[in-house]
């Protein structure tokens, strides 16, 4: 007969099973623990506790370059200049006005190129504004077209600077000026001014390199040299400009030397 081995009572059957399930369902989920935990600390970045409730921002998810700004940043600025900085010729200028520019510069003029002025009736095309010429200065700078910068300057150089050195033993410092361009009529008249067009200047003083400051007003009947001075320089400057007007002139010129180069039929010229 052959052996004989006594019989597991079900209960314990199904106790084992129950056993064998319970280990491994512990091991898978220990398993998965371990990957999860793994995953979320090796791939997950740190985080901020106090910036959790932030929204994250467009600079913050995209790679900055270091040669470009993020998007939000204002680009505008740092790539290109402003509106008000003064314009740069370019081949499209008038071959008159790049030649008057080579005089500026053999005068010595110190200017710098605007855009263009378009306001209604008035403007110019190609206006330069003078801050110097030489060593005077001009206060303020002037803005002026090319031409009539040039036949200031030429005025200055060559008859203002003589004539005060002659009369005063002095150069000049400053030229102090009252109206350069300037949109309006002449004045009680429907006719555009010079000023309108960039082409006159309205001369107020003249300062001296002693420090001396001669007003262009009519001077006092004892003021024998200051009179000289200002004829002198005055009537020169019919020779450089088509219309000078001042002080004796009329009420609105009381105070200033008005110089422009209006261009006038016959080659008339207003010296007054």
């Amino acid at each position: 007969m052959g052996a004989s081995f006594p019989v597991e009572p079900a209960f314990l059957r199904r106790l084992r099973g129950t056993r064998a399930l319970i280990t491994a369902g512990a091991i898978v989920a220990l398993a998965l623990s371990a990957c999860t935990t793994g995953s979320v600390l090796t791939l997950e970045p740190a985080v901020d506790v106090g910036s959790t409730s932030a929204v994250p921002s467009y600079a913050t998810m995209t790679p900055r370059m270091p040669e470009y700004p993020a998007p939000e940043e204002p680009v505008m600025n740092v790539a290109y200049p402003r509106l008000d900085m003064p314009a740069v010729p370019d081949d499209t200028m008038p071959v008159e006005e790049i030649e008057c520019r080579r005089t500026l510069k053999r005068l010595g003029v110190v200017y710098t190129d605007l855009p263009a002025i378009r306001e209604g009736q008035c403007g110019i095309d190609h206006p330069v504004k003078v801050s110097a010429i030489g060593s005077i200065k001009m206060k303020p700078a002037a803005t002026l077209t090319c031409n009539m910068a040039a036949s200031f300057a030429a005025w200055a150089r060559h008859e203002l600077v003589p004539a005060a050195r002659l009369r005063y033993w002095s150069g000049v410092r400053a030229i102090r000026q009252g109206s350069s361009y300037s949109c309006r009529n002449i004045a009680g008249e429907g006719v555009l001014s010079e000023h309108g067009k960039g082409n006159a200047l309205d001369v107020m003083s003249i300062e001296l390199s002693n420090g001396k400051e001669i007003d262009v007003r009519k001077p006092g009947l004892f003021a024998f040299r200051m009179r000289g001075f200002l004829n002198t320089v005055r009537s020169d400057g019919c020779s450089y400009f088509t219309t000078v007007l001042g002080p004796g002139y009329n009420y609105d010129h009381r105070n200033h030397f008005h110089f422009d180069v209006k261009n006038r039929r016959n080659g008339y010229r207003a010296c007054r």
